[in-house]
């Protein structure tokens, strides 16, 4: 590789802090001695409920609407003091689903194929000391995981081998690592094409640093985009949306900063900006994605609430015209709660709301601008305050409507719409 520009440090550094110092700051207090705790280290839990039927506007001590638990597991059986972002594999071959969790300390794996009793088969420790941030994606059945943590790089797993772990929980190590960056923020994959997307890494200013894993377990450098700066998240489609002048063409959408921006990426070797976007009242453009027509990006602003005072908000953007996006319509929820991050299934965007924990929004007319919240479940009871506790992640794609909740203090929630 011979291109190599420097993250934006500032930037980046900046907002670590913000997240860092608000994490410890309410991590450290409890404020409702009405709600039982259990200490593990330094995170306050609240005591283990197995499953919990959503009534009357409760699922046990956790507010819900609409949607049931399954099953809750604590950090402290992963032997870990937090959490963060969360990702799903369905077994081809059994059709058994499993979750990919990110701790501070390495990657669990749960097998979730009966809900209400999750097991814990192991966890692929981290390369590196451990880190607030981590994320995992997955190809052919592989597993791709990143950290912020120095020297960290990729780490590649087999998911076949936890189909027979002889002595669970078990110590699994990498099947393979790719070093060509040192750390990272995110990985965003595009299976349809088979290329991964490194963003915030130490490479081509925070953004994509492209890779080649249509051989998993060989994954090589592809290109990379550093024109239009740090790429906190990411998403990346083979186009088949309404704009007709991009069909088939492989198309990057990078929530980066202050903006959004449009990125035809077919070509590895000279990507090409298509158009950037912004929006009133930035705060910190963190994730966003897209509707499964493709028409609408739906963005998440992760300091908007603090720095403006609002209630949660998701910027809707209209991509009818990719060389010409516009502002469509906003969301803002009842709220303060601070949006992370938020994904679309079918005619539904779930969202984990930090300590609001994870809310679903009715998209179904948002041709017509009309959204509203239908469910929710709140994995973080203490408060519905603008801080950075609670829900990181929400991943609704498993086909029987299993849901899985990763919460950085309260560890794993396995949640499903009321029948």
């Amino acid at each position: 590789m011979n291109i190599k520009t420097p993250i934006n440090q500032v930037s980046l550094t900046k907002y670590t802090l913000i997240f860092f110092l608000s994490f410890l700051l309410f991590s450290c207090s409890n404020d409702d001695s009405s709600i039982p705790s259990e200490e593990t280290e330094e995170i306050i839990e609240p005591p283990l409920i197995p499953t919990a039927s959503c009534e009357n506007g409760m699922a046990g001590i956790y507010p819900c609407k609409d949607y049931d638990l399954m099953a809750r597991m604590s950090l402290s059986e992963f032997n870990a003091t937090s959490g963060n972002d969360s990702w799903g594999w369905t077994d081809p071959s059994t059709g058994k689903e499993y979750v990919l969790m990110g701790l501070g300390n390495g990657t669990a794996f749960i097998d979730i194929s009966n809900p209400t009793k999750p097991i814990y088969l192991g966890k692929l420790v981290s390369q590196t000391p451990p880190a607030l941030h981590r994320d995992i994606k997955v190809y052919q059945n592989h597993a791709f995981v990143v950290s912020e943590s120095e020297g960290h790089g990729l780490q590649i797993f087999d998911l076949t081998r936890l189909r027979n772990v002889a002595k669970a929980p078990a110590t699994f190590q990498a099947d393979a690592t790719y070093n060509e960056f040192n750390h990272a923020h995110n990985i965003v994959i595009n299976e349809s094409s088979g290329f991964a997307y490194v963003v915030g890494s130490d490479t081509f200013a925070g953004g994509p640093h492209i890779i080649n894993i249509q051989n998993p377990l060989n994954p090589t450098f592809a290109g990379g985009y550093a024109l239009d700066g740090y790429s906190h998240d990411a998403q990346v489609v083979t186009y088949n949306g309404p704009d007709t002048d991009y069909i088939g063409k492989e198309i990057y959408i990078g929530s980066n900063e202050n903006e959004v921006a449009i990125v035809d990426i077919t070509d590895k070797s000279n990507p090409k900006n298509i158009s950037t976007i912004t929006y009133e009242n930035v705060g910190y453009t963190h994730q966003g994605w897209l509707t499964e027509d493709q028409k609408f990006f739906l963005v998440g602003d992760e300091l908007d609430e603090l720095k403006f005072g609002n209630n949660t908000k998701t910027i809707i953007l209209d991509f009818t015209d990719l060389d010409n996006p516009k502002s469509h319509t906003n969301y803002t929820g009842s709220l303060p709660i601070i949006d992370h991050n938020g994904y679309v299934k079918d005619n539904l965007f779930y969202q984990a709301n930090y300590t609001g924990g994870m809310r679903v929004l009715d998209i179904s007319d948002i041709d017509n601008k009309n959204i509203s919240q239908v469910g929710f479940f709140d994995s973080y009871p203490l408060t519905n305050s603008n801080d950075f506790n609670g829900a990181w992640n929400v991943y609704p794609f498993f086909e029987s409507g299993n849901i899985v909740l990763s919460d950085i203090d309260n560890g794993l929630f396995i949640v499903k719409k009321k029948e």
